[in-house]
């Protein structure tokens, strides 16, 4: 492949990666900063698409972005192959999803129906102890504030009104 430069939109084309994503990879140090254009459009080099496919494939894996720049890509940036360390963070992944599944089985294996009508919402599920909760424990749901809407006439419609009058 020709090593030519990609614009934003042929980047997120070729990747399935979209804009805003790569913007947010650019601004975190995933990918490096592109070069502009005299008109300021972002042009990436070539080796971009070989970062993403590779931020893409360990987020299918179930690395999470902070995963990924903390560790991965600093290892990358100094020069190391983040490879054996990939293995590392993929094997305690496995080992997350193993202990995830064991309690899953857990559970439908001591799945009674009688519970069914028992508990708040579900008393088999409620009454486990997930191994996911201590990592990231539930938030309280909070709806969003809203503000007080003023309506505020657009020029357009002051002139218009100022006119009839």
């Amino acid at each position: 492949m020709a090593d030519r430069a990609l614009t934003i939109g042929e980047v997120a084309t070729r990747t399935g990666v979209s804009r805003r994503a790569l913007r947010l990879y650019e601004a975190r140090g995933i990918v490096p900063k592109p070069r502009r254009t005299p008109a300021g459009y972002r042009v990436y080099d070539a080796d971009v698409l070989g970062i993403l496919h590779f931020v893409t494939q360990s987020r299918r894996l179930g690395l999470t972005l902070k995963e990924i720049i903390g560790q991965i890509i600093a290892l990358r940036a100094a020069k190391s192959g983040p490879c054996m360390h990939m293995r590392a963070l993929l094997e305690q992944k496995l080992g997350d999803l193993d202990s995830l599944r064991r309690e899953v089985k857990k559970i439908l294996n001591s799945w009674d129906a009688s519970s069914a009508g028992r508990g708040g919402v579900c008393q088999p599920i409620q009454g486990g102890k997930l191994p996911w909760t201590k990592s990231h424990p539930a938030r309280a749901f909070r709806p969003a504030q809203r503000t007080p809407s003023i309506a505020i006439p657009s020029a357009v419609a002051r002139r218009t009104t100022s006119s009839v009058s």
